[in-house]
C-alpha cells in the first residue's frame, strides 16, 4: 500500500511539472483561424500607386527631414495600401511629429480632414512635440485637427461616432502597452469612432514570434499578440501587406529612432487592415 501511495505521488507530480512547463514555454497569443487565413500580399507595383498618392508624397513643399525617411517607410506604399481617399475623414493615432499626419494631409486634400492626436509630452519629449505643433502651423495643413488628449480621456478622438472612413497608428501601438495604456479602452474609442466598414490601419516593429508583450522595450511588437488584442476589440482583420518586411532583420535590436541610428528603416514590419462590422 505504502509503494502504491508513493507512486501515485510521483505521477501527479510528474504531470504537474509537465502541466506547468508547457504553460511556461507556450506562446504568449496562439493566432487565430481568421487571423492566418489572410494571405500576406505583395508590394503594390509603382503603376499601381495611385496618381493623389504620388502627389502627395511628392509634394515640392514636404519638409526634406521627412523627404529623408521616405526609403525606409514606404509612405506610397502605405497610403495605398490603406486605401486613402481624396475627402476621406481620417485620424492618426500617437502622431509624434506629424510624418503620417501630413501625408494623411495631403492625400485626403481640402475636402477631408485629419485628426492628429498625441498625450501630454513629458518634458524629455518637448523637442517632438514643438516639431508637431510647428507642423501644423502650415496653411497647406489646414484640414488638421490637433488633439493633445491622453489615451484614457473620452475625447481622444472627438470626432462624432461613427464619421470615420480610417483610423492610422503607424508604429506605435507597441508604445501602448509599454506605458501600460489600457489598449481595450483605446480599440474601444477607435471604433466608435469609424463609421460601419471603416478601416484601422496598423503599422509595427516585429518582435520575434509567439514573444507576446517581452520585448516592447525594443519598440517592437509581436504580430500575432497585437492581432489577438485588436480582433478582441470586435475588429476583422481583411488584409496583411509585406511591403515594409526586412528578412535580415533578427528582431533583436531597439527600433527606437532614438537609438536605432544607420538602421532606422530597416527593422522588420507588419502592415495590417482590419475593418469595424
Amino acid at each position: 500500500m505504502q509503494k502504491q501511495r508513493v507512486s501515485i505521488f510521483l505521477v501527479v507530480g510528474v504531470m504537474t511539472l509537465v502541466v506547468l512547463a508547457a504553460t511556461h514555454l507556450a506562446p504568449a497569443q496562439q493566432p487565430s483561424p481568421s487571423q492566418t487565413a489572410v494571405p500576406e500580399s505583395a508590394p503594390i507595383p509603382q503603376d499601381r500607386i495611385p496618381p493623389h498618392i504620388r502627389d502627395a508624397v511628392n509634394a515640392p513643399d514636404r519638409p526634406v527631414t521627412d523627404r529623408a525617411l521616405d526609403a525606409g517607410r514606404q509612405p506610397e506604399q502605405m497610403l495605398a495600401f490603406f486605401n486613402i481617399q481624396p475627402g476621406m475623414k481620417v485620424a492618426d493615432l500617437w502622431a509624434g511629429t506629424g510624418y503620417t499626419t501630413e501625408l494623411l494631409s495631403r492625400t485626403v486634400g481640402t475636402g477631408g480632414i485629419v485628426y492628429s492626436q498625441n498625450p501630454p509630452f513629458p518634458p524629455e519629449f518637448q523637442q517632438i512635440a514643438q516639431a508637431w505643433t510647428d507642423r501644423l502651423k502650415n496653411p497647406a495643413l489646414k484640414n488638421i485637427t490637433a488633439v493633445n488628449k491622453s489615451f484614457d480621456a473620452d475625447d481622444v478622438l472627438p470626432a462624432p461616432p461613427g464619421s470615420l472612413d480610417v483610423v492610422v497608428i503607424n508604429m506605435n501601438y507597441h508604445d501602448l502597452v509599454l506605458r501600460n495604456i489600457d489598449r481595450a479602452k483605446v480599440n474601444a474609442a477607435v471604433a466608435q469612432a469609424l463609421k460601419p466598414g471603416g478601416a484601422y490601419a496598423i503599422i509595427d516593429h516585429s518582435a520575434k514570434d509567439g514573444s507576446g508583450v517581452k520585448d516592447v522595450e525594443l519598440h517592437r511588437i509581436d504580430e500575432h499578440f497585437l492581432l489577438g488584442e485588436v480582433q478582441k476589440a470586435g475588429f476583422i482583420l481583411v488584409a496583411r501587406s509585406g511591403a515594409l518586411r526586412h528578412p535580415a532583420d533578427d528582431r533583436t535590436w531597439s527600433a527606437s529612432p532614438r537609438t536605432a541610428g544607420e538602421r532606422r528603416g530597416t527593422t522588420d514590419r507588419f502592415m495590417l487592415l482590419f475593418k469595424k462590422p
